[in-house]
């Protein structure tokens, strides 16, 4: 689907260039990854999950150490265990893992919704300054994704300054 995307830009570019041989098209390019990964609301937005989510980070790490710990003894006791002892103590670690699952994909499910939701407004704010920028220095195309792109068309870094800037 990129594939299709960037072909499709650049069928569009050339399309200019064939229809105005006397114009010449001016292209831009932006790197998604940098933006998502150095933008001031990218990192906002990391810190944000990191804070709302730690709490239950933790409690997971604390549950998966309280387990490692129950499944330890149980391994080390077992030998002079009455077999009803046994069992009971088998199916207590059963249950707990099963829970220690279960909280573990909730958690995972969680973070990345917020996390999907947090990027979307990061890409939003960033489309809106590419937008502007397209708009105030005349853009006929910007693309997102290519295989290459030349340092002269990169405009990642006057879209993160903007972002930084808080121009969205």
């Amino acid at each position: 689907m990129r594939h299709v995307k960037t072909f499709a830009a650049l069928c569009l570019a050339l399309g200019f260039t064939a229809a105005g041989a006397q114009e010449s098209v001016k292209i831009g390019f932006v790197n998604t990854e940098r933006i998502l990964r150095d933008a001031v609301p990218a990192k906002s937005a990391q810190q944000k999950l990191e804070q709302e989510f730690s709490k239950r980070e933790k409690e997971l790490q604390e549950m998966s150490a309280r387990m490692r710990s129950l499944g330890e003894r149980l391994d080390r006791d077992a030998a002079v265990m009455s077999e009803a002892d046994r069992q009971r103590r088998q199916r207590e670690f059963a249950e707990i893992e099963k829970d220690y699952q279960r909280k573990q994909r909730e958690f995972r499910e969680d973070l990345n919704q917020r996390r999907n939701e947090e990027l979307s407004q990061v890409i939003d704010k960033a489309n809106r300054v590419i937008k502007q920028i397209a708009e105030q220095e005349k853009y006929d195309v910007i693309l997102q994704e290519a295989v290459f792109a030349s340092p002269r068309v990169d405009i990642t870094d006057k879209v993160l300054r903007a972002l930084s800037n808080g121009k969205q």
